[in-house]
């Protein structure tokens, strides 16, 4: 990876920091129109995640109208970049504005069990508010992360992760925190839909998705029941994976399809991108 000059992280680091007071200060509705063109605006300057979008969907959901589906997914962005400003105003007696929780009793039923509970979940809806709000809502949880590569947002984006109690987990040394928390019954959050090398592999038995719901005008933070293991790694990620492409085709227009999601290929297959 080639090397990022200090002046460079300064600079970008400026305008995050900047973007985010300006959605965090002013009133609500002023902060989600300006989001929207935030939103727009990282459409039209990088062209190349609305190219990916489109790829990725002609991959996966080839009867999907793409156009509608990638204009929600930047709307989506916008939703989750108003929230994540609003992370400091965001407390216990408030958070219940924001997302309310469904399917609490599966969670509440795995902690019973004293083994701490494993949250698979996805770009999907707005999974940082999901673990920020989980936080409030139950309790803090360790988070699995990958570290940006600005070194300053990424203080900037952990500090405002951790406001609600969370912890980050570093993917570099992940295993054996993941184990520490599990062994202490807490609960561990990881994103499983990222792009993988061929020899990685990640154990996960439980799922939540915060998805937004234009008829409450929030998000609703959704437990679903345990994935059950079988030990066998390539039958159990298929059995997550199914799950997580069945509420995917459910709310298409909430994934990330912006990322490279399937840049890694079996061996002999060409390139999804070209």
């Amino acid at each position: 990876m080639r090397s990022r000059s200090r002046t460079r992280n300064l600079v970008e680091y400026a305008v995050a920091l900047i973007a985010l007071k300006c959605l965090q200060i002013p009133p609500l509705p002023v902060a989600q129109c300006l989001a929207r063109c935030y939103a727009r605006l990282l459409d039209l300057a990088i062209p190349r995640l609305r190219r990916t979008a489109l790829q990725n969907l002609a991959f996966a959901l080839p009867d999907a109208d793409a156009r509608q589906v990638v204009n929600g997914v930047f709307r989506s962005i916008a939703r989750l970049l108003v929230s994540f400003a609003r992370f400091p105003s965001i407390r216990r007696d408030t958070v219940g504005k924001w997302i309310r929780h469904e399917g609490f009793e599966h969670v509440q039923c795995a902690l019973a069990a004293g083994k701490g509970v494993l949250f698979a979940t996805a770009h999907l809806g707005n999974w940082e508010l999901s673990a920020y709000a989980h936080a409030l809502l139950a309790s803090p949880m360790s988070v699995v992360v990958r570290p940006l590569d600005n070194p300053y947002i990424d203080r900037l984006v952990e500090h405002r992760r951790s406001l609600s109690g969370n912890r980050p987990i570093f993917k570099k040394d992940y295993a054996r925190a993941i184990l520490k928390a599990l062994a202490a019954n807490e609960a561990v959050g990881i994103l499983i839909d990222q792009n993988a090398s061929l020899d990685n592999g990640v154990f996960v038995d439980f799922f939540g998705f915060a998805i937004w719901s234009e008829k409450e005008r929030r998000y609703v933070l959704r437990f679903y029941p345990p994935v059950p293991m079988t030990g066998d790694a390539a039958r159990d990620t298929q059995a997550l994976q199914s799950q997580l492409e069945s509420i995917i085709r459910e709310y298409p227009d909430q994934w990330l399809w912006i990322h490279r999601r399937w840049k890694t290929r079996p061996p002999g297959e060409p390139s999804v991108y070209g």
